[in-house]
């Protein structure tokens, strides 16, 4: 069962003009698998080691871009 908003300080709806900040891991890693299930239907991967590869270097890429933004942010 949902809890009602409690007015406690600190709380989502204490703060209606703060946006949120982007989640840039989730992001790269929903558009790398996008883009992956794209190159598997047109059947232009073929390859599984491939895939396995790109998959693994694009995680690793979204990861470092992750990292750097929360460094760039100061938390």
């Amino acid at each position: 069962m949902p809890r009602e908003h409690d007015g406690m300080p600190g709380s989502e709806l204490d703060r209606p003009g703060r946006a949120h900040r982007t989640d840039w891991m989730a992001l790269l890693s929903g558009l790398l698998f996008v883009v992956l299930g794209i190159l598997l239907l047109t059947r232009s991967i073929t390859d599984p080691l491939v895939l396995c590869g790109l998959v693994v270097m694009g995680l690793g890429f979204a990861g470092l871009v992750a990292v750097v933004a929360r460094v760039v942010r100061g938390k």
